[in-house]
């Protein structure tokens, strides 16, 4: 016994132990590696296994793990430190800051919950209508800002919802079922009073009555009450024994008294909107290059390898993604209702207002007073929504393609990216005033306002530093530059070369074989792992493999570049998973249940995508001169 106690401790220590003992046994078991091989290659072989298994086991923290670069490449030999460091920041983490001035802006001001309850307002309270009105809302909400982001704004009103729908269906259960005693009582009576009612015959010629019998409607017909034959007929005082009346009464829906929510179907109302929401989220960061940080990795790696392809930019993206979005929303909503609502769409979606229930109208009631509390629209808010607009209208009229863009008045070209526009207007954020520079005629403000808004700064900017530090994710900046330093090494050192001649026998598989292998690959590894660090590792794979095969690298980048965002198996596979299993209304086996065919929905789409409108927005059916610039450099 003691030994088996002494055993169950060590266990338990070295499981407690267990993500140390992988940091430091992972470098150490690896390290022959480069001693037996001493090249480039090889070294820079041992620094992407190690960081890359960090990265997916997760043993320290993912910026941590993104530093493993910065040091052990000029240990090796393999990129000199101040090559390493300038990796660490480029045009995209620019991008990216901008992007969160304008979110810290949004966020502040209540602009996001504004529009959120605007949408779910127009939508309505029927389950499928509310479901489809969240989703739209959060699809558009993730467009802009991060997946995690808004899946933290838009919960908390999805609870009140349902919270709402839960405090009125157990008031509804507790009337039912004074309602049903009260039923009981007045069937009573009605019976007694029903059997006094008979229906009588005269026989003509024993003048003499004789009661019909009462016949009991049941399901499979009209049958006659047990004991009764037509030709008995006995004489009790002129008339026939009464035969006993069975009147069926209706059930009454059962309320779970185990359970916090008072019916089954308010359960699953439950669990279908809030995955609806994490599954939103995810489909409404693949529609802008800023919308998640996936597209940003992929978009810098893509745009270093290949310096002379000017194909990806927010406008070319938006046009390729948007309809896969629209496509994938759709197919989700669908799949989820019928998952937790089943497939009668005629009632959970009409419109009908004499359709709704108490329920659905107190549901109305409750997102309207939330409304309501917002109040009038703010000075703060019109200038976050026109920065919102300017900032969207000057991405898609930079270099558009098929007509000259904004770029086109300057000499030099090249210049002027999309963080050129996204830093430009977050850094006015910090300089326009939060209040009006002039007063308002039509001021619906109080007094105690506005002597509160006197005590204030009146020159006080839209946002702060500490607004924008709040929400700046300097972890995932951190996270891309060390993607962006493992794709210089591997670049530097020969690795990424040498792997696609070790992927040389699949070119016998079509193009199309080969991205969905690649999608269905990226799909199954980032449900275990994160996102940007599975996209990390695999650009520089995939891009070797379609150098190889002669194809056009966007023909597998872009889609795995997508497929990774589709880790909505698990609460480990993304943060909204995690925030939307916090709530606790859904199981891991329903995540599981519903996430494997978003996941098939999404690979579905993705792959419809890139062989229909993707060839010819992306040239994707020939193999393009800057890969094959590409090519030959690499190679000398």
């Amino acid at each position: 016994m003691r030994l088996e106690g002494a055993r169950m401790d060590l266990i338990k220590k070295l499981w407690t132990a267990r993500k140390l003992i992988l940091v430091v046994m992972i470098p150490l078991s690896l390290l022959p590696l480069p001693l037996i091989h001493p090249c480039s290659e090889s070294s820079c072989a041992y620094v992407l296994i190690v960081t890359a298994v960090y990265w997916v086991s997760e043993a320290v923290p993912l910026g941590a793990a993104a530093l493993v670069p910065a040091f052990l490449y000029p240990l090796f030999g393999v990129l000199k430190s101040s090559e390493v460091a300038s990796e660490y920041f480029k045009d995209t983490t620019l991008l990216l800051m901008g992007v969160i001035c304008l979110a810290a802006s949004i966020e502040k001001w209540n602009l996001h919950k504004r529009i959120a309850l605007r949408m779910v307002m127009i939508a309505g309270a029927k389950p499928g209508m509310l479901v489809l009105g969240f989703m739209c809302c959060t699809v558009f909400l993730s467009m802009w800002l991060s997946n995690t982001s808004t899946t933290a704004m838009v919960m908390p009103i999805a609870e009140a919802v349902l919270q709402q729908l839960i405090c009125t269906g157990i008031a509804d259960s507790q009337e039912d079922s004074q309602d049903f005693t009260q039923d009981e009582e007045s069937d009573k009576e009605e019976n007694l009073e029903s059997s006094k009612n008979h229906l009588e015959l005269l026989d003509c010629k024993n003048e003499k009555k004789y009661e019909v019998s009462v016949m009991n409607e049941e399901l499979n017909g009209l049958t006659l009450m047990p004991g009764f034959s037509p030709n008995f007929s006995r004489e009790s005082n002129g008339y026939l024994p009464e035969a006993p009346i069975s009147i069926p009464v209706p059930k009454k829906p059962k309320i779970r008294r185990d359970s916090l929510y008072p019916t089954k179907r308010d359960h699953m109302i439950c669990k279908c909107l809030t995955l609806s929401i994490t599954y939103a989220a995810t489909i409404g960061g693949l529609i802008t290059i800023t919308g998640t940080s996936t597209n940003l990795i992929f978009a810098e790696q893509f745009n270093n390898r290949y310096p002379e392809a000017k194909v990806i930019n927010f406008g070319t993206w938006f046009i390729f993604s948007l309809p896969i979005a629209l496509i994938m929303l759709i197919l989700t909503w669908i799949w989820l209702h019928f998952l937790f609502l089943g497939c009668n769409f005629r009632e959970t979606c009409s419109l009908s207002k004499k359709r709704k229930t108490r329920r659905e109208i107190l549901s109305e009631k409750r997102i309207h007073e939330e409304y309501q509390k917002l109040g009038p629209i703010s000075y703060p808010e019109v200038v976050t929504g026109i920065f919102f607009v300017l900032m969207t209208v000057l991405w898609f009229t930079r270099e558009p393609g098929f007509v000259p863009g904004w770029t086109s008045l300057f000499e030099k070209k090249g210049y002027r990216t999309d963080a050129t526009v996204s830093v430009l207007l977050g850094f006015l954020l910090f300089l326009i005033p939060a209040r009006k520079p002039w007063p308002s005629a039509f001021s619906s403000q109080s007094k105690d306002d506005e002597d509160e808004d006197e005590e204030q700064d009146p020159l006080a900017p839209m946002i702060t530093w500490k607004d924008f530090q709040r929400l700046m994710p300097w972890e995932i900046v951190i996270l891309v530059g060390g993607g962006y330093a493992l794709a210089a090494g591997c670049k530097v050192s020969g690795l990424s070369m040498w792997i696609g001649r070790q992927l040389e026998p699949m070119s016998g598989l079509p193009p199309w074989a080969v991205t969905l292998l690649a999608c269905l690959l990226v799909s199954a590894v980032t449900e275990f792992a994160s996102n940007p660090a599975t996209l990390t590792v695999f650009l520089p794979i995939l891009s070797a493999l379609s150098e190889t095969l002669q194809m056009n690298p966007l023909h597998t980048l872009i889609p795995a570049t997508m497929c990774v965002s589709f880790g909505v198996m698990l609460p480990v596979g993304n943060p909204p998973n995690a925030i939307v299993f916090s709530y606790g209304h859904v199981q891991i086996s329903d995540m599981v249940k519903a996430g494997f065919g978003v996941n098939l929905i999404g690979v579905f789409v993705v792959m419809l995508a890139i062989l229909t409108w993707g060839e010819p927005l992306f040239h994707l059916s020939q193999f393009p001169t800057w890969a094959v610039m590409r090519n030959v450099t690499g190679s000398l």
